[in-house]
C-alpha cells in the first residue's frame, strides 16, 4: 500500500487546456512514473475555487516523500521530464501527505 499521497494543483496557460491535458496524460505522467517511488496517479478537474483548474493525486511508495519531490523538481525541464509551455509553472502547488486515518466510508463511520 502506498505510504504517501502527493498533491499537485495546477493550471494551464489561458486558452491552452486541451494542449495541457494531452501533454499531462501522454507525456508528463509517463515521465513522472519513471521517478522511483511514484506508483500511481489520478487527475481531477477542480469544480470549486478559482486558483487552480486541475488536481493530480499521486501515490508514493517510499520512505522519504521530500526526496521524491526533490527528484521531480530536479528532472523538470530536462530530457527526463519535458515540460509543456501550456503548463503555468508560475502558479502550481506540490506537496505530500502521510495517511493518519485509513479511508472510511459514510457507512463505516
Amino acid at each position: 500500500m502506498p505510504r504517501f499521497k502527493m498533491l499537485v494543483l495546477s493550471s494551464p496557460v489561458d486558452g491552452r487546456d486541451d494542449e495541457f491535458n494531452r501533454w499531462y496524460d501522454d507525456v508528463h505522467l509517463p515521465d513522472v512514473f519513471r521517478v522511483p517511488g511514484v506508483v500511481g496517479a489520478e487527475r481531477f478537474r477542480m469544480r470549486s475555487g478559482d486558483q487552480w483548474k486541475y488536481l493530480a493525486i499521486y501515490e508514493l511508495d517510499c520512505d522519504d516523500s521530500a526526496a521524491v519531490e526533490a527528484e521531480l523538481m530536479k528532472r523538470a525541464g530536462t530530457a527526463d521530464m519535458v515540460m509543456s509551455e501550456a503548463f503555468d509553472m508560475a502558479s502550481f502547488f506540490m506537496g505530500s501527505a502521510e495517511t493518519i486515518t485509513p479511508y472510511r466510508s459514510a457507512g463505516s463511520a
